[in-house]
């Protein structure tokens, strides 16, 4: 049977990540909880009156009003104020985090951004950032700049900000922060200053990031695994490669392998499991459910050529899942030869993708990542 190469697509991110009857309810960055916070507090200082709301712009120019959880004031010497995140129906780990702002006067004119307790601080390049320096991204840092402005004139006074955030430094260790290099807490993020519900579009970007800080560090092989389960499998495939070379892609393949070849890396590998490599095989390389869907003839063709019989190749056609072909192999003792199969043709999209600027090895694990069960060579058994 003679395999015809597929054409490479990278579909549109969707929407949303779920379609619903009704619309998701938006929610607020810590960006822009941070410049409210900030802003109630500087306000606070100049008039000596505790703040009950505040306004502040977001960077499209539209104008939005967030209540204040509290706001304490010492008169003409310090204040602090304090907006609860509210993620709208996107399931983030800073919901109903506490946006902490305690200001107050500098002898200097000009405003002066500080990261305090639960704000991460920055370890290592490639984020844009200082290290050393409190992981408030560009955009937030220049909303409360523009917030802190319409309150008092900074050509002429000076102003000392500090944001932290109550139990950050928990909610980190349910992000990336720390592979990143951002140690102590959660980053101030966000570049419109709305949190889109289920943003794929942020775990994009994300994974771009990673590759980037990664190559900020010279390292030169990226390591794509698609969830957990697959990099620890990885890692125990790879342990001579730092932590900051293994990047949890998703459904962003694609995305992935561009910021590798734009930042010069010489080699990916890519660990996942059958569903989203049977995708890869196909030519996706964006392959969240809602644009894509496992090719089970795909997996028929692999089947035949990896000597399977007619009913097995019939079987595996008509599989419910891509776990299901992959039991279906296991049963039959065909797992290896059909998964390296497999692993192979991902390799040769990826390669294809890539233009040949890396070089790329696929592995296929159980559905535990306790074991490589295929690969397209490195690991073959």
């Amino acid at each position: 049977m003679t395999y015809a190469e597929p054409p490479l697509r990278e579909p549109d991110l969707p929407r949303t990540a779920k379609v619903r009857p009704t619309a998701l309810r938006t929610g607020w960055t810590t960006g822009a909880c941070a410049t409210a916070a900030a802003k109630a507090a500087v306000t606070a200082l100049v008039t000596g009156v505790p703040q009950g709301d505040v306004e502040i712009g977001l960077p499209a120019g539209r104008r939005v009003t967030f209540p204040v959880a509290r706001c304490d004031v010492e008169p003409r010497r310090r204040a602090e104020a304090v907006v609860v995140k509210d993620a709208g129906d996107d399931p983030d780990v800073t919901h109903g985090a506490e946006l902490t702002a305690t200001v107050d006067w500098r002898d200097n004119p000009g405003l002066r951004l500080e990261g305090g307790r639960g704000v991460g601080t920055v370890t290592k390049p490639g984020l844009g950032l200082e290290v050393g320096g409190p992981a408030i991204n560009e955009t937030p840092r220049r909303m409360i700049g523009q917030a802190v402005a319409e309150v008092v004139d900074l050509t002429e006074v000076g102003v000392r900000v500090v944001i932290s955030v109550p139990r950050g430094e928990v909610m980190a260790r349910k992000t990336t922060n720390r592979r990143l290099g951002i140690l102590g807490g959660i980053s101030i993020l966000g570049t419109t200053g709305i949190v889109r519900p289920f943003s794929t579009a942020s775990w994009r970007a994300s994974v771009v990031q990673a590759v980037h800080v990664m190559a900020a560090q010279r390292e030169r092989t990226v390591v794509l695994c698609t969830g957990g389960r697959t990099e620890r499998a990885a890692r125990a495939l790879l342990p001579e490669l730092p932590e900051v070379c293994f990047v949890e892609v998703g459904d962003f393949t694609g995305a992935a392998i561009t910021a590798a070849v734009g930042d010069g890396m010489t080699g990916v590998v890519f660990v996942g499991m059958a569903g989203k490599l049977a995708k890869l095989a196909a030519g996706v390389l964006m392959t969240h459910y809602t644009r894509s869907k496992v090719d089970l003839s795909l997996l028929g063709a692999v089947t035949a050529e990896a000597g399977g019989d007619a009913d097995l190749v019939a079987a595996v056609t008509a599989a419910n899942t891509g776990r299901h072909a992959y039991e279906l192999w296991e049963a039959a003792g065909l797992l290896g030869p059909a998964g390296d199969l497999l692993c192979r043709r991902v390799r040769q999209v990826l390669l294809r993708f890539a233009g040949h600027a890396v070089t790329v090895d696929v592995a296929m694990v159980d559905f535990a990542g306790s074991r490589t069960v295929a690969s397209s060579g490195r690991w073959a058994a």
